[in-house]
């Protein structure tokens, strides 16, 4: 399996690497697994997850593939981009969750987008353990240079605290 691009996918180095594009509300907070009011997790590897609270919280990283070792020539053969994410919500709230992935050219311009409609978990009618969404880019164009990740969400209370959707686990993958 290719490698994932993106650092600090889980939460072990709190908010490193990440942009934090919204803040709102009590602002992110990396929290471990399961967490008040939380579900486990499939991997025992995952400890830790990202939670957003009760004003719209992003995060975004922007991967630079030439930087992270890929060449020019390999990107224009249109290489699969896999991207994946984890999320869930509270026994106690409901919350938010939202995607957006861009495929960049050289210029931060978009070849192609995967921004799925946004998810409203509600505990009292909804399984809010652990979801994945998945999705493979293909037949892009060439030009391919960068890779926009960002997600997040919140709570739909609006309590004080990270009663907001949980995210962690999350991939980008070239497969070369």
């Amino acid at each position: 399996m290719a490698r994932n691009l993106l650092k600090n996918p889980c939460g072990e180095e709190q908010m490193e690497f990440w942009e934090l594009t919204e803040n709102g509300g009590s602002e992110w907070q990396v929290q471990e697994m399961p967490g008040d009011c939380g579900h486990s997790f499939a991997d025992d590897g995952i400890t830790q997850y990202f939670a957003t609270s009760f004003e719209l919280c992003l995060k975004r990283q922007v991967v630079d593939l030439v930087s992270e070792g890929y060449s020019l020539e390999d990107l224009d053969t249109q290489p699969a981009v896999t991207v994946e994410d984890w999320y869930c919500g509270r026994t106690d709230c409901g919350c938010t969750y939202q995607l957006t992935v861009c495929l960049l050219d050289e210029n931060q311009e978009l070849l192609q987008k995967f921004e799925p409609d946004s998810v409203t978990l509600d505990p009292d009618s909804d399984d809010c353990s652990w979801r994945q969404v998945t999705h493979t880019f293909s037949e892009y164009g060439e030009g391919l240079r960068f890779i926009s990740f960002e997600h997040g969400g919140q709570d739909t209370r609006f309590w004080d605290g990270w009663f907001g959707v949980r995210v962690t686990g999350s991939a980008i993958r070239v497969e070369l």
